[in-house]
Parts: structure tokens; C-alpha cells; sequence
């Protein structure tokens, strides 16, 4: 493999680290996807960013989907080489994007279990005791009552909270913030909860969130922290973060229809990514319709 090409994805992910203040977690999946695209250029002997064309990059896509990856997959890296090329680009290292007119074929779209409101309601409202509960409670309604991502509840320090104004700084994507707001029940379990942070955190610690040792919680120990509680609680679903933010925005849409205000509820900088809730919203309509209606479907003694 070309030292070079090396050395240009590095830079790459040093731009997405230092200037775009992307995560951890978003440059490795960066790295992985054009890791994958820097074997398939010395395998049919692409030896500069040059030599690479839209015909090669489809070459490479049509490869990958027929090895079995999924539509949301290819979109992903593609998302990645086009970000990679406007580098190059504005490197002078190459004179086009090659990657722009290149698509990821169509694939089958899982729809996410997303729990309705009696159900997170009950989730919510459950006894959770001792310190960890107190925390985890906070944890779970802050998701719930605010949409956040994984890595931005994550993130969060105590200065992002504006108790006054009801609401929170979140560090999205591509380090853009936006101001959320915190629903007072959230809030009830956040004021328990700094009860419960003056005997666990260190001195000089900022995070909102931390673990036994007194430093920010993790990632995998919030996601492990959930899966806990659906499995002590007997919960329906197998509880992780994203299930909660799925949550939120479904039934904000099923109670306002308000797309955008959701897309900015959520931090999405495209509203095609908010239209999924859409979706949701008609399939829960769909089902209510086939219930309810008396020539929806017809009766058992026609079929």
C-alpha cells in the first residue's frame, strides 16, 4: 500500500480530530471504511488519489455490496470517501471528487423497536435505588427527555445545564451544539442525582455523569448500565441509549407533526435522516387503521 495515500488518510483524520473536533468513536469508523478503500486501491494497483475515478469507486461499491454489505453500510463509506476527497481537494491533491456521483444501492430499512409512551412512562417511574440508580435514573431520563445521543449525554458537564432556562448545551456532530430542552421530571431525577455526585465524584472532576471511580462514565458503561436495568427490571426490550432517543422523537412527531422542530430537537443536519420517525408514525397508524376500521381486512369466516 502506498505510503503516501497512508500518510494523506492520516492527515485526513488529524483535520477530523483538530478542526472538526469529530470523536473517537467517528474518526475510527472513518479509518476503518477508507482502510478498506486503501486495500481495494493496491489490490487493482491505484497507486495515487489521481488515478481514481467514479468509475473505480463504483467498482469498489458494487465489490463491497456483493461481499454482503447492507445499503446503510455503502452509504457510509461513501459518506466517508466523499468527505475524504473535498480534503483532497482542498489539498490541490487531486482536481475532482470522485465520489460524488456514486450511490449506494437501495437495501431494506429495519424500522427501530421504539417503545410506546405507557410503556417508557413505566420504565422510567420504577423504583431505581442507591447511588447508581440515582445516577442511571438521571441518565435514562435525560435521554428520554431530551433526545440526546450516546456521546453527547457522555460528554455532558455540569456547566451545560441552565436549570433557570430549563434546558441544555449538547455537543453534537461535527462539534455543532444546540440548545435542548429538559423536562422536569428529568430534572427532578438530575437534582437526586447531585445528591448522590457529592460522595462519588473527584474534587476537580466536570462531568455531569461519573462512574464508581469518580471520573467520567464511559461509553460501554452506560450502555452496560441500561442493559442492567431492562434485565433486573424484566423489561419488554432490550434497553440501550439510542432506543430512548428513538423514543423521544417519535412521540414528540405523534403529538406536534412538527418534522423540522424534530430535526432540530435531534441535532440532524438532514432532515432525510429525521424522515425514518415518518415512517414510524405510519406504521403505528397503519396498525391502529387495521385494527380499528370495519372493512380494513376481512373477517374470518371470508377467508
Amino acid at each position: 500500500m502506498s505510503s503516501d495515500l497512508q500518510q494523506d488518510m492520516q492527515q485526513f483524520l488529524q483535520v477530523l480530530s483538530v478542526e472538526r473536533r469529530y470523536s473517537s468513536y467517528t474518526i475510527n469508523a472513518y479509518q476503518h471504511d477508507i482502510s478498506d478503500f486503501l486495500r481495494f486501491c493496491q489490490r487493482v494497483s491505484l497507486s495515487s488519489w489521481k488515478s481514481v475515478g467514479q468509475v473505480e469507486v463504483q467498482r469498489y461499491i458494487s465489490i463491497s455490496h456483493q461481499r454482503g454489505l447492507s445499503g446503510r453500510s455503502l452509504e457510509r463509506r461513501l459518506s466517508a470517501l466523499r468527505s475524504l476527497f473535498k480534503f483532497l481537494l482542498r489539498e490541490k491533491r487531486v482536481v475532482h471528487n470522485p465520489a460524488v456521483m456514486v450511490h449506494a444501492p437501495r437495501g431494506e430499512y429495519t424500522l427501530p423497536v421504539i417503545p410506546d409512551v405507557v410503556q417508557v412512562q413505566a420504565l422510567l417511574e420504577t423504583m431505581l435505588t442507591g447511588r447508581l440508580g440515582s445516577r442511571d435514573r438521571a441518565m435514562m431520563e435525560l435521554f428520554y427527555s431530551s433526545g440526546l445521543r450516546l456521546m453527547e449525554l457522555t460528554s455532558l458537564n455540569i456547566t451545560d445545564l441552565d436549570q433557570p432556562d430549563g434546558s441544555v448545551r449538547v455537543r453534537g456532530k461535527g462539534s455543532k451544539d444546540r440548545i435542548v430542552p429538559v423536562g422536569e421530571k428529568a430534572w427532578s431525577a438530575i437534582r437526586a442525582w447531585f445528591v448522590a455526585r457529592a460522595s462519588m465524584a473527584n474534587a476537580d472532576e466536570t462531568a455531569l455523569f461519573v462512574s464508581q471511580r469518580g471520573t467520567r462514565i464511559s461509553v460501554r458503561a452506560i450502555q452496560s448500565r441500561l442493559r442492567y436495568w431492562s434485565e433486573q427490571l424484566q423489561w419488554q426490550h432490550a434497553l440501550h441509549p439510542h432506543m430512548l432517543r428513538h423514543a423521544f422523537a417519535s412521540h414528540i412527531l405523534q403529538s406536534s407533526g412538527d418534522l423540522r422542530g424534530v430535526q432540530e430537537l435531534l441535532g440532524h443536519a438532514d432532515i432525510a435522516t429525521t424522515q425514518i420517525y415518518t415512517h414510524l408514525e405510519f406504521q403505528h397508524l397503519n396498525e391502529v387503521y387495521q385494527r380499528a376500521h370495519p372493512r380494513a381486512r376481512k373477517k374470518d369466516s371470508e377467508s
